[in-house]
Formats: C-alpha cells, structure tokens, sequence
C-alpha cells in the first residue's frame, strides 16, 4: 500500500470531498416537485420558505432550476456570510436574508414573523417548498405567546452551555417556539408542503432538523422539562407556565394538517462520509467509516479515536496501515470556563492529541462541513505528530487549553487551524485520521 507524501493536504483533499458532495447544487434537482398546475382560472403559486446555514445554497440551487416561467417567490433565512456571492451579488426570484447562529437576534425572529405573513391566504392549488438544514433552529425564532426574544436567548445560551445533546436542545427549542416543531406547516394550511432537508443531526430525524418546522413532532412538553431539569436550565414563567400546562404542546404525528406532504433528504452526513471514503480509496489508501452518528462530550470522543488510531498504529487491529479512519455525528462540549475559544472539532482534536502522545505516523483533521466551528472563523484543526512537541517549545500546555475551553488559541499559534470560509452546506461534524 502506498503511503501519503503530504498527510496534511491529503486529509483537506477528503474533507473537501465530503463537502462538495453535500452542496444543494448537486443534489437538489432530482427531489424538486413539478410547478402546481392551473386550475380553472387560478394560477397555483410556489412559495419558497426556508431557514438553515445552507438555506442561500439551497435557494440559489431551487432558483436555477426551477422553470423560468413558472411563478415562484419566497423567504429564506441563512446565517451572517452564508449567502453564496453569486447569489449575493445577483440575487434571484428567492428573497434570502441573514441573522445570527447560534443564538438567535432580532433579524431571524424578523424574518421568522414575514415567513408567517407569507402564509396567509394560501389555498389548496398553492405548493409551499421549504427548505431546510441544520441551524434553522435558531436562525427561525419566533418565541411562544408569553416569551420575549430575550427568554429565548437566554434559555438557548444555556443549552448550548450545558453538553446537551442536538436532539435534546432541539426538544425544547421547538417547544418555546411558535413556528418550530411542525407549526410552520400547520400555517401553510390548505397548501401542500414539500419539505427538502440536508441533514446534520445524528440518524438523519426530520424532527430534529432545524427543530422541525414541517413535520410532526412526537415529544411533548414534559419531555422539555424533564432536559430543562437534568442540565438545571432555569425556565422565565411564562415558558414554566406554558409548558406545565402543556399550552405549547406541538402537532403531533397522524395530524391531518401533514396530511399530502413530502419529506426528501437531499443530503446526509452518510453521503459526505462515503464520498470522503472515495477519494482516499482512489489515492490507494483503505478508508473505513466508523459511523456517521458519533455523540458524546467532544474531549472523550477524542480520546476514544486516539486509542483506535493507536492500536492501528501500533498493532495493525482493528484495521491494517496505512489507512483512513472516518466518523462523523455531533458531540457537545460542556463549557468549563468562560472566555475559552473554540467549538467542538477544535475540544475534540485537543483531546485527542493529548491521548496520542505525539503518536508516530498519525494524522487528524476534524472540522465542521459548514466551515464554522462553533462561533470562530475556522471549521476546525489538524492534530500532527509533532503538535504537542510544537505546542511545549512555544510555552503552551494542551491539558490548561482544554481545561478552560480554549482549543482555538492553542491550535492558532502552531498554525493548525482549517480556515476554508462558509461552506454554504451543513452535515455537521466529520473527522478523518490518517495512520500511515
């Protein structure tokens, strides 16, 4: 088997790979329905509704795809810079507008309440296309009667603080929210809905994408609190109140208001592991995907990878060097300390270099397909043999970085981090480490 000359490029080579295999231009014309059809005298219309950091992406690939004489018009909301510059510079027949991830502002709960004003006075002719990717959550915020953007910031900072899990911080966002958790489609009544998804949740759930606007939801308002409780999320009343009585209770599976609507995953993190695969089989080296669903705090996942990589390293098991070890999914970090820097492809490498030792012959790239780790400019960093030796000799000790949360500005000063820029599509987390 061969060996890489540049393990450094290489690993960026299968991340780009993964990405480009996951961008809405490539993959969203075989999902788009037919343009609704006249009936009688009426033109049924196509709105166009999304939210989500490839929300621009997508808007950009429906735009151009959809028949030019065809009527359609719409709102999507994307985060800060993630709007294509084509697109930007040329905008379409789509409106697309930017707010901020991942707490939500006053932009996307404008946006939120103009895509509610969109929806009235639809009929059953009309289609209501809705696409949608990871990070709607928050850019689509519009709080339940009783709450104030402020209640739901506050509640948001808290969940993205305590190490709960997507599908957890989701369960409560959709439950204090008056267009998540199926409601956006509920207002689209009497239209049909067409959803098309890129997925970046663990098992690809529609409901737990972007905390599900147009499907049903089946957790309930006991379920929020039981998570508000086990991270000990103080609730403002109004929230306590609404979901004690069970008030912001979200339409349920079997509803007849989903009744007729499509659902299509146009992209998964799956897909962009087995393109990352691809393309280093086709530089001759075995890739093996672990899963595509890895959870867990991001330091100990971390080090879970680097007992793999060690035992390839060192005795060929489970898989034989060289080779590509590839996982995917979302981990959390439990923030520490405030003030730290960094999300967590960056807390994952961390801890993950310190398992290694300086491991001969071991290389890992771990970055965020979205281009955004965390809140940073960079997607994430790359863990080479020599990084803690590098680390020692400019007076940084990794253990005081991961104590604090600050992976960023360990990782910077050796010039490790991986700054592509938005990448305009989102499956979420992906690693590759590299066992020569």
């Amino acid at each position: 088997m061969p060996t890489i000359d540049d393990p450094r490029a290489f690993l960026r080579t299968l991340y780009d790979a993964a990405v480009q295999r996951a961008l809405p231009a490539h993959n969203t014309a075989a999902f788009l329905p037919a343009p609704p059809a006249t009936s009688g005298s009426h033109q049924g219309r196509t709105l166009v509704l999304g939210a989500g950091k490839a929300g621009g992406a997508m808007a950009a690939a429906v735009d151009a795809l959809w028949p030019v004489a065809a009527p359609l018009s719409g709102l999507v909301v994307t985060r800060y810079d993630h709007v294509p510059p084509a697109y930007k510079a040329r905008p379409g027949r789509i409106e697309v507008v930017e707010a901020s991830h991942p707490v939500p502002d006053a932009a996307g709960q404008r946006a939120a309440q103009r895509m509610v004003e969109l929806t009235r006075g639809l009929t059953a002719n009309d289609l209501v296309l809705c696409l949608v990717s990871g990070g709607g959550s928050a850019l689509l915020s519009m709080p339940a009667p009783g709450l104030t953007l402020a209640d739901k910031q506050a509640v948001n900072k808290a969940l993205l603080a305590s190490g709960a899990a997507i599908d957890e911080m989701n369960c409560v966002r959709k439950h204090l929210s008056a267009i998540k958790g199926g409601r956006l489609a509920a207002l689209c009544a009497p239209a049909r809905v067409v959803t098309l998804l890129i997925s970046d949740v663990p098992g690809d759930a529609p409901e737990i994408i972007a905390s599900g606007p147009t499907v049903p939801d089946a957790s309930t308002c006991a379920d929020a609190l039981a998570i508000l409780r086990r991270y000990g999320i103080e609730l403002p009343p109004a929230a306590r109140a609404g979901l004690d009585s069970g008030a912001f209770e979200t339409p349920k599976p079997g509803d007849a208001v989903f009744a007729g609507h499509e659902v299509h995953m146009i992209a998964t993190p799956q897909q962009s592991l087995e393109a990352a695969a691809a393309a280093a089989r086709a530089a001759g080296v075995a890739a093996h995907i672990l899963s595509d669903e890895i959870e867990g705090e991001s330091r100990e996942v971390g080090k879970v990878h680097a007992a793999l990589a060690r035992a390839v390293a060192r005795r060929g098991e489970p898989f034989a060097k060289p080779c590509v070890i590839l996982s995917g999914g979302e981990t959390t970090v439990t923030v520490r300390q405030k003030g730290g820097r960094g999300g967590r492809a960056t807390e994952f490498l961390l801890g993950c270099a310190i398992a290694l030792q300086g491991e001969p012959g071991v290389h890992v790239l771990a970055a965020d397909t979205d281009g955004i780790d965390g809140i940073e400019d960079n997607a994430g960093a790359l863990v080479t043999p020599s990084t803690l030796a590098r680390a020692q000799a400019l007076g940084l000790k990794a253990a005081d970085f991961l104590d604090r949360n600050d992976a960023y500005n360990f990782f910077e000063p050796l010039g490790d981090l991986v700054v592509p820029g938005p990448t305009f599509t989102n499956v979420n987390d992906f690693r590759a480490l590299y066992i020569a």
